[in-house]
């Protein structure tokens, strides 16, 4: 990459020397005032580009092939920290929505236990527990009629 990096520079450097030959032969225009230096500096790297692009292509591809298996593991490790940092925000996300203590039944387990104890099995049918106000949700929860 340095290789590449100091080749493109010299060329640079080498526009930069026909363009200030040019200005100041006068083949070449000047800039306004003060900004003549701009001006070559500008002029220089708009010619030096294509060169460049076109004589340094085989250079420039070693050099990201040398770079290419870099940037592929940094891409891997870039990616794994995502999927882990987002695990990690979807498991706070579950936990704020579910706040309950250790040991205690959650909302659900607690209306499957109410409607445990409504459905009396043994005896065929279904009856209502006459101990709590739920007993009226956990009846039309079951689909079953108050006689």
């Amino acid at each position: 990459m340095l290789r590449y990096t100091l080749m493109r520079l010299g060329i640079f450097v080498g526009c930069f020397v026909v363009v200030w030959a040019l200005v100041y032969s006068g083949v070449a225009p000047r800039g306004l005032g003060a900004s003549n230096g701009m001006w070559m500096i500008m002029l220089a790297l708009v010619v030096s580009a294509p060169i460049s692009f076109v004589a340094l292509r085989k250079e420039r591809d070693r050099a990201s092939e040398r770079i290419a298996p870099r940037l592929d593991r940094s891409i891997d490790r870039v990616k794994s920290n995502l999927a882990a940092n987002r695990s990690q925000e979807d498991e706070a996300v579950d936990a704020a929505r579910n706040p309950a203590p250790a040991g205690a039944p959650t909302e659900d387990t607690a209306k499957d236990t109410a409607a445990d104890a409504v459905v009396d099995t043994d005896a065929g049918n279904a009856t209502a527990a006459e101990s709590g106000p739920d007993s009226e949700d956990v009846k039309a929860s079951e689909g079953v009629k108050a006689s």
